[in-house]
């Protein structure tokens, strides 16, 4: 079929230049040189025939340990009075703020949030029977290097708090080992690509597009597993134990790219 379609082409190339010296002359000049592109082939159906391609999509992990961490406090204060309920629930989160600033922690790493006050009820009797009130105040601390959450942790239950309601950690690197597992994930792709077009008699040239298939985010931080009410000492220690177990995290990278395929 190609070479039917060169000779027609020929044969056309001819017809013009025997019509063309029966026409007039004109002073417009001939390049030196003709590129000629390959066109479409068209499918049977009369349209055109769709570059061929292949999608693949692959995943890598890098890992890395953890170095720095988060920890979420809670201050929780009880009175019969509401307005005095708040007077030490403030004095309380002060104390163990001051403490905090004490250690090197900046104020930017340090939030309060969550301000509830709830009333108290006894419902022992025939109706319920107000008692008092409840005031819990979350505070949490970013930034944390790992070799001071065991101190930060004990230290600040000695202050006041007195729950520890969460210990995450996270490390400072994410970004490069992510941008690492995306590399690693392309260069497998292409390994894919290559075995799948081998093994079907085409080759892989250009990518044709990525798609960056999902930038798990949530995975910057790793859920230690601490969440404690430490009512003495030694729970404390417990606490402090556990806290400095980082481990490793995993940061995963994923992507799904198409290549266009040539034959070989």
């Amino acid at each position: 079929m190609r070479n039917r379609t060169i000779w027609m082409a020929g044969c056309a190339l001819a017809a013009g230049c025997v019509l063309s010296a029966c026409a007039p002359q004109t002073t417009a000049g001939v390049p030196d040189v003709i590129t000629v592109q390959m066109a479409e082939t068209p499918s049977s159906g009369g349209g055109q025939q769709e570059t061929r391609t292949v999608t693949v999509s692959a995943a890598e992990t890098v890992k890395v340990t953890p170095d720095m961490a988060q920890i979420v406090y809670e201050i929780i204060t009880e009175d019969r009075e509401a307005e005095a309920c708040q007077q030490k629930n403030s004095e309380t989160l002060d104390a163990v703020i001051a403490y905090l600033k004490e250690q090197g922690v900046n104020d930017a790493s340090i939030k309060t949030s969550d301000f509830l006050l709830n009333p108290q009820y006894d419902w022992s009797g025939s109706r319920q029977q107000l008692i008092g009130y409840e005031m819990d105040t979350q505070l949490t601390v970013a930034d944390v290097p790992m070799d001071q959450v065991g101190g930060l942790l004990t230290g600040a239950v000695s202050a006041g708090a007195n729950r520890i309601q969460d210990v995450s950690y996270y490390a400072s690197t994410y970004d490069e080992a992510y941008d690492e597992a995306l590399a690693l994930a392309m260069t497998m792709a292409k390994e894919k690509a290559e075995a799948l077009a081998h093994a079907g008699g085409c080759q892989v040239t250009d990518v044709l597009s990525v798609t960056e298939s999902a930038d798990r985010q949530s995975g910057r931080y790793v859920e230690s597993g601490v969440s404690r009410n430490p009512s003495a000492n030694a729970a404390g220690d417990a606490v402090v134990e556990m806290a400095v177990m980082a481990g490793e995290m995993e940061v995963e990278a994923e992507v799904t790219v198409v290549y266009r395929l040539l034959p070989r």
